[in-house]
């Protein structure tokens, strides 16, 4: 029965940084890795719709940023291109609908802290007219537009460019991503925002303790935008003994989610660490402990093992209609409306 519930769902995973690992190769391989690396495990994992992060790593920073901005979302247009009977680089509702309804997945681009950007908030339609559909402000540090949750001691709201930004991003469609961001920048998008938000890879902290996680009053505030909180599958956001990590747990943050603010208001969003710095060449991944148990989830590695999460939450008792929309149906219906 899992498994017939799983095919039958709208599987929507709103943050895997497979992009990074795409990019990497060069160019003339972009459309064949992806093809024969991660288009096989998007599908063994009924993935149908896929939010594809423009992550840029320390070597890039500050100089190269926008430059490997750029690479990044070429690289996009370019799998997409390259594998267009299985994917389609989707700009709005419309095209996500007709990528689902054709068997095909459907790809989103997203900015992960926009660092290609910082203060130049008129760059964002640019990032728009090239295809991006969801974007974040921060990551751990701090940038020209906001603090990251590690430095949610500082205390600081959003900039004046950034909330330019959120003015900006707001008035082309495109989603907002709270994700990283700190404490007192998640209150004050909350205080401005005027359209629905998306947390595309939070856990809760109630459950457990870390920065990157979101409070009950965070997850609610999300909610009465109408947005959207998608699960984090890292374990180290998961629990506090990450050795014993297992699929339930993502369970249970997404029980909480739902107790908190509603099951209109729960996704995925896998953030499968390990397995993308496996494809990714050093030095970006040479910091990297093989054997640190935050990046290991046993049985869930990569996308291919997405169905286990339909399988936990059947054993849990949630209803099918509840089911179908944790999986995809919530973040689906959240792009389609607001998206483009």
């Amino acid at each position: 029965m899992s498994l017939d519930l799983h095919r039958r769902a709208v599987v929507a995973d709103a943050h895997n940084d497979l992009l990074m690992a795409v990019a990497a190769r060069p160019p003339k391989l972009w459309g064949s890795f992806f093809r024969e690396r991660w288009l096989p495990q998007l599908r063994d994992g009924g993935i149908d719709l896929q939010v594809l992060p423009v992550f840029i790593d320390d070597q890039y920073r500050p100089e190269g940023a926008l430059r490997q901005t750029l690479r990044m979302s070429e690289c996009a247009h370019t799998l997409a291109e390259a594998n267009t009977d299985h994917v389609a680089l989707c700009l709005n509702g419309a095209d996500i609908d007709a990528a689902l309804a054709q068997g095909k997945i459907a790809l989103v681009l997203a900015l992960e802290s926009a660092p290609g950007i910082d203060a130049s908030v008129e760059l964002f339609p640019t990032l728009f007219r090239l295809g991006v559909r969801i974007a974040s402000i921060a990551h751990w540090g701090r940038t020209p537009l906001a603090d990251g949750s590690r430095e949610d001691a500082t205390g600081s709201r959003l900039t004046v460019p950034g909330i330019q930004a959120l003015r900006e991003m707001e008035r082309l469609g495109m989603l907002f991503d709270i994700s990283h961001l700190s404490a007192s920048g998640v209150a004050h998008i909350l205080e401005l925002a005027t359209r629905p938000l998306i947390a595309t890879h939070s856990c809760a902290r109630a459950l457990r303790d870390h920065h990157r996680n979101l409070t009950d009053d965070q997850i609610r505030g999300v909610a009465a935008t109408g947005g959207v909180v998608c699960v984090n599958f890292v374990p180290d956001f998961l629990t506090d003994d990450q050795t014993k990590v297992h699929v339930d747990r993502i369970v249970d943050h997404i029980e909480h989610i739902i107790s908190v603010a509603g099951i209109d208001h729960v996704g995925l969003g896998s953030d499968f660490v390990r397995e993308v710095a496996a494809d990714v060449t050093p030095p970006c991944c040479e910091h990297l402990d093989d054997e640190d148990p935050m990046f290991d989830f046993p049985g869930l590695e990569g996308p291919a093992g997405m169905p286990l999460v339909t399988e936990a939450l059947i054993r849990r008792g949630l209803a099918k209609a509840d089911i179908l929309k944790i999986l995809g149906g919530n973040t689906r219906r959240l792009m389609s409306t607001y998206m483009g």
